[in-house]
């Protein structure tokens, strides 16, 4: 599918060339139906397989919402926040979640965004308070909809969809294929686009094993991630003290990182996140 001069230059703003074989798929249906569903695993490129097209569909000359990503996690929102104003569209973006400011968020609809990106429960909340215009919503996403249904969001997303009542464009998003779509979706016969199984079979995963004799697993630690270098690293523990106690650990050894769990403060959390995706973090 070619590209219009302006999707190259948001793939170059994300520092991509050009797409992998399910983005390209994405954009042509998106283009040229009403309901698309694209599954596919985590970490194949999915944001960006229905950014970009989301684009074309949106008019400058029109203002308010046009358009409603709803994702699961407050976590999935800022990162859909991130890459949507990283590609440079020129149209203004917000994230809407719980554990942020409602009052913050009322304010930024004095100017509504043309992009409004947020978990089910927070924008179910907003509109309950009649805070959100959704008449020019003609767009929706539903990203990572198989975890939207696993934790519980039928009524929250049942009620918002309600509320859009001149949707041209649909496209649900799932890392799964085994998920049965509500009636309350009002999806049929979608074009789908299935890249599981040829994503499971052309794995890149390379598992190892490293074990540390005795106790001292912390210093077994250190000499792995001085063997891996300076690449970034994820590191995951069974507790919240012991992600602390080893973040205090590799610092005394002169290895900075930043810490992440649900302990945290929400805007505290946001931070590392923001300092990981830029690349002024490792951990």
């Amino acid at each position: 599918m070619p590209l219009t001069t302006q999707q190259t230059s948001h793939l170059a703003n994300l520092g991509i060339e050009t797409l992998n074989p399910m983005q390209d798929e994405a954009l042509a249906a998106i283009r040229e139906v009403s309901q698309t569903i694209i599954i596919a695993p985590t970490g194949s490129g999915k944001t960006v397989a229905f950014l970009l097209p989301m684009v074309e569909l949106l008019k400058r000359e029109e203002k308010g919402i046009q358009c409603i990503i709803l994702a699961p996690t407050r976590e999935l929102a800022i990162q859909i926040e991130q890459v949507w104003k990283k590609m440079g569209t020129g149209y203004k973006v917000n994230a809407f979640y719980g554990g942020h400011s409602m009052r913050v968020e009322k304010q930024s609809l004095s100017e509504p965004p043309t992009v409004l990106i947020g978990t089910p429960g927070r924008i179910a909340d907003h509109l309950t308070r009649r805070t959100l215009d959704l008449r020019g919503v003609h767009v929706l996403i539903l990203d990572e909809f198989d975890k939207s249904l696993a934790m519980g969001f039928q009524d929250q997303m049942s009620y918002i969809i309600q509320n859009l009542r001149h949707l041209k464009t649909k496209v649900l998003v799932s890392a799964t294929e085994s998920i049965d779509i509500p009636d309350f979706v009002a999806i049929e016969n979608p074009t789908k686009i299935n890249y599981t199984n040829d994503a499971e079979s052309e794995s890149k995963l390379i598992v190892h094993t490293v074990k540390v004799p005795g106790k001292d697993k912390m210093a077994g630690l250190v000499d792995l991630l001085s063997h891996l270098g300076m690449s970034s690293t994820i590191m995951f523990c069974n507790h919240r003290e012991s992600v602390e106690k080893t973040s205090d650990y590799l610092k005394s050894k002169g290895i900075e990182n930043a810490f992440f769990h649900g302990g945290m403060d929400q805007i505290d959390r946001e931070k590392v996140l923001i300092q990981f995706r830029n690349g002024s973090a490792t951990f």
